[in-house]
């Protein structure tokens, strides 16, 4: 009987000490992979200050983790000059948010009421080009650009995530000009109710609070927000971002202004329709006609590989010269897979696009009054007979 429970008590002994070392191995692997992550963190983050003349910077440990975001405008691979069918809000942000931000003397010098604005908000469908604006923005004014997702101001600790908005607003002080993106700024300034949990509520109120701090000193820091859901945003948010700005689906023209830039590399046929393209396109964002493009340019590669499957010379010599294959055409658009554009009929008249300026200028002449859209529309009932806007 004895013998039987020391024969346990063995096993037993075994067991736990086998269950220790597998814990201390993985505890080991995960600090040492950890450590790794860091100092890599740490380097990355150093050269991107580095750049930004920001040199020998002191960050406390909320200011360290929300300088992980920051994005050096040479990062950036897009500009202006990359975004068609969206000349008149670049030149709204060029001379009402970059101008200023950059030049802040130039503006305040004769009025104090010629300063950048603290926020600015892209407002739209998916797909049309909120996010590659913003990119865009900050690449052109050469400001510090934060980009800040919700996952990294939550925190699983009780008040952390108010330190960390508190931590975004600080560094941004520290490096200005600046611009603190938030893509999606509806999932995480949504509007305030009464079954929203305590941390969410707390930050966000510790983020209009830091916010409203701004407006105190001459600090050159924006705001940027994008969504395709304005109306879910909080008022106090809407409130802090009086530049709004609707970027909406593309007209005919823009269309064609798109396209040009996205065909601009590609090899195409003789007197190519784009103005029938464009026409035909209607109800396209900027996504919708990229992805078109693009499965478009897949069709005479997809010609040249199955040529190529049966000949394996073939595929050696392409291997050391590159394709060669033929102009794209029209009709690998209507060809394209998953393509929803179908043949123009011959007897049907041209297609005649109208800008959408046109539109509410003819809107205009008929009913007497401007078009807006709905967010604008809704916006507008918030205005008192003073002139302020509610909160």
């Amino acid at each position: 009987m004895s013998s039987s429970a020391n024969a346990k008590r063995i096993i037993l002994d075994v067991a736990l000490f086998v269950a220790s070392q597998a814990a201390v191995f993985y505890a080991i692997r995960w600090l040492m992979d950890r450590h790794t992550t860091d100092k890599d963190t740490d380097k990355r983050r150093a050269e991107v200050m580095k750049k930004l003349g920001h040199h020998n910077l002191k960050l406390d440990e909320y200011e360290r983790t929300i300088a992980s975001e920051v994005v050096h405008p040479d990062h950036i691979n897009v500009g202006f000059e990359d975004i068609g069918g969206l000349d008149s809000i670049i030149s709204s942000l060029r001379e009402s948010i970059i101008y200023p931000l950059l030049y802040p003397a130039l503006f305040t010098s004769t009025s104090s009421l010629l300063g950048a604005p603290k926020g600015v908000l892209l407002y739209g469908p998916p797909g049309c080009g909120k996010t590659m604006l913003a990119r865009a923005l900050a690449k052109e004014s050469g400001a510090t650009f934060i980009n800040v997702a919700a996952s990294v101001l939550t925190n699983k600790w009780f008040g952390e995530s108010n330190k960390l908005v508190a931590g975004l607003f600080s560094l941004a002080r520290k490096v200005q000009p600046a611009i603190i993106f938030v893509d999606e700024i509806d999932t995480f300034l949504r509007e305030r109710r009464s079954d929203d949990h305590e941390v969410m509520g707390m930050m966000k109120a510790e983020f209009m609070t830091s916010w409203d701090g701004l407006l105190s000193g001459s600090d050159r820091i924006l705001v940027l927000g994008a969504t395709n859901r304005p109306m879910d945003i909080d008022s106090a948010i809407l409130r802090r971002m009086p530049k709004r700005f609707a970027v909406g689906l593309p007209d005919v023209e823009q269309r064609f202004n798109i396209l040009s830039l996205m065909l601009k590399g590609t090899k195409l046929e003789p007197a190519f329709p784009l103005r029938q393209l464009a026409s035909q396109t209607s109800g396209f964002s900027g996504s919708d006609l990229r992805e078109l493009c693009r499965n478009a340019a897949m069709v005479p590669v997809r010609e040249c590989m199955r040529v190529m499957a049966l000949d394996e010379e073939t595929v050696k010599r392409v291997e050391k010269e590159g394709f060669d294959i033929r102009p794209l055409t029209i009709n690998d658009f209507y060809e394209a897979e998953g393509s929803t554009l179908s043949f123009p009929d011959p007897d049907d008249e041209p297609l005649l696009g109208q800008s959408s300026a046109a539109r509410k200028e003819e809107h205009k002449e008929q009913t007497g009054q401007p078009q807006i859209d709905e967010f604008q529309a809704s916006s507008s009932t918030n205005v008192g007979s003073d002139g302020t806007r509610d909160s």
